[in-house]
């Protein structure tokens, strides 16, 4: 079955059970969103995409609610705006975007998001990154307690279940099942959690070194896509390569197999390439395979 509604006074046609977002993404226009992924059940919980429904009195989170026949929906009203201009602002004066896609910054541009006018009581909850190991860092100054990690960990992708959110309220954080270090943990090292982070607060070990050092140049890196060796599901592998070195590995998110996760081999396992070679500048230490 198919339901027909109106959104910024154009028709669409979509499949029942269509959200809102989608059925925007269907007729091109862009809506932002930190917690929504295409792979992933949404979370709800950003509330940057929020939209205004004729009829609703509050405004409605457009990556849950499914579109509805007859609905009327706008979505660059002022309300709706200035709500996703707010969000930005609050999320910006709690956390660090720096970090953050081009996607995530041009938003921030668009909306004239200014978080700094929350003042100095608003500042960004600053703490060490946590470098347990050679394979990713958790640096938790840049989280926005999305849940996507949270969901490509859980039921949505890796069924592991090793982190979580931890505490309420101001004190709610990601976390392992008691706090424990990633190494003693459920953690498998897959890697998918990174995949889905929007904000850097989730990040592979070189790649972070990289960027500490001022080192990392996405628009200089090459991306060549290939089939993982290391068994034979067939995954397919974005190799990030910079100045003739891998830098990271990724994997598409419309892919069959993958759907944008890979196991600790496909996305950590290539140190064998650079054996003996020395780091790309800025990088420390190594991957394991």
């Amino acid at each position: 079955m198919s339901v027909k509604a109106t959104i910024d006074g154009q028709e669409v046609t979509v499949p029942e059970g269509t959200s809102i977002l989608d059925a925007c993404t269907q007729l091109g226009t862009d809506i932002p969103t930190f917690c929504y992924g295409p792979t992933i059940t949404p979370a709800n919980a950003c509330r940057v995409c929020m939209v205004e429904v004729e009829g609703s009195r509050v405004l409605v989170p457009s990556c849950s609610r499914a579109l509805e026949e007859g609905m009327v929906v706008k979505t660059g009203t002022e309300r709706a705006e200035h709500s996703r201009r707010l969000v930005l602002e609050l999320l910006g004066s709690a956390s660090e975007l720096d970090r953050s896609s081009d996607e995530v910054h041009g938003w921030i541009e668009e909306y004239g998001a200014d978080s700094s006018r929350f003042g100095p009581d608003a500042e960004t909850v600053a703490q060490p990154a946590k470098v347990q190991d050679d394979l990713y860092v958790r640096d938790y100054e840049r989280c926005i307690l999305c849940y996507k990690c949270v969901d490509a960990c859980g039921v949505d992708h890796q069924n592991t279940f090793a982190i979580t959110v931890a505490g309420r309220g101001f004190d709610a954080h990601i976390s392992t099942e008691f706090d424990v270090t990633l190494p003693d943990s459920a953690c498998v090292y897959c890697g998918n959690c990174i995949a889905v982070c929007p904000t850097g607060a989730l990040e592979g070990k070189i790649a972070w070194d990289m960027k500490e050092a001022g080192t990392w140049d996405a628009d200089a890196q090459e991306v060549t896509r290939t089939v993982c060796s290391y068994c034979g599901v067939g995954c397919n592998l974005d190799i990030h390569t910079q100045d003739g070195r891998i830098v990271d590995v990724t994997s598409p998110l419309d892919h069959e197999v993958t759907l944008g996760n890979l196991c600790i081999k496909g996305r950590f396992g290539w140190s064998f390439v650079h054996a003996g070679a020395s780091e790309p500048e800025g990088a420390a230490g190594g991957t394991g395979s």
